[in-house]
């Protein structure tokens, strides 16, 4: 661990052991800067805050993909102050990213597994809430309201552009068929073109539905472990 690393630790999330990882930048002199909860603000504290007593890890990457560390620092303190976290698209995971590598990315929100294919995002907000029993209350409610919001605002906009993207599948698919009843070989080519595009266009929707779907499964399956 040195200056310039991006550093981890797991965390509780919702009083879940071990669910998340929480990013930030390590200064090399005892300090790290981070997306802070619960103030979510982006913030240079000790180390001792950062890591609330949990084991340090280092996040890898090959050699010559990412800025030095003087850079790396740098990007960091130009954050600093900033309040725009995201659970899904600005978290402490994106930020320290983006610091090391100019990519704001989140590896655990692309890895959550097993997907679930299904899910009733107005079912979520009961059995989230009995997890959140035996937390502080202001803490976790705040918690618990800002994903629930977050999850279900993206989960509102993708899938209805998944649904239409599959209708716009079977409707190619339907021009193309006719298209060849009719000799039209040029056309019947454009409109399975256009086919594949809205394919892709689903399974990429799908993959970003599923994520979420994941999420949220992952914290249902880990409250089951909460004493009542």
């Amino acid at each position: 661990m040195s200056r310039g690393d991006q550093i981890y630790v797991y965390r509780e999330l919702i009083n879940l052991q071990g669910v998340y990882e929480h990013h930030g930048i390590d200064c090399g002199d005892g300090s790290v800067i981070h997306y802070r909860k619960p103030s979510e603000t982006i913030e240079r504290t000790s180390i001792e805050t950062f890591t609330r007593g949990n084991q340090i890890y280092v996040r890898e990457y090959p050699t010559g993909f990412c800025f030095i560390a003087d850079v790396v620092v740098d990007r960091a303190q130009s954050r600093l102050g900033e309040r725009k976290y995201n659970l899904l698209f600005n978290n402490c995971e994106h930020f320290a990213t983006w610091c090391k590598t100019g990519i704001s990315d989140s590896k655990q929100i692309r890895e959550f597994v097993p997907i679930v294919t299904q899910l009733n995002t107005s079912q979520l907000y009961e059995p989230l809430k009995q997890a959140l029993r035996g937390s502080d209350p202001k803490n976790a409610q705040q918690i618990l309201n800002e994903a629930l919001r977050d999850i279900k605002v993206v989960w509102d906009d993708i899938q209805p552009r998944y649904k239409a993207a599959l209708q716009e599948v079977d409707d190619w698919n339907r021009v193309a068929v006719e298209a060849l009843k009719l000799n039209r070989e040029d056309l019947a080519k454009e409109a399975l073109k256009r086919k594949l595009t809205s394919k892709k266009q689903a399974g990429d929707l799908q993959e970003q539905l599923q994520q979420l779907a994941t999420i949220t499964e992952t914290l249902l399956r880990n409250s089951q472990n909460l004493q009542p």
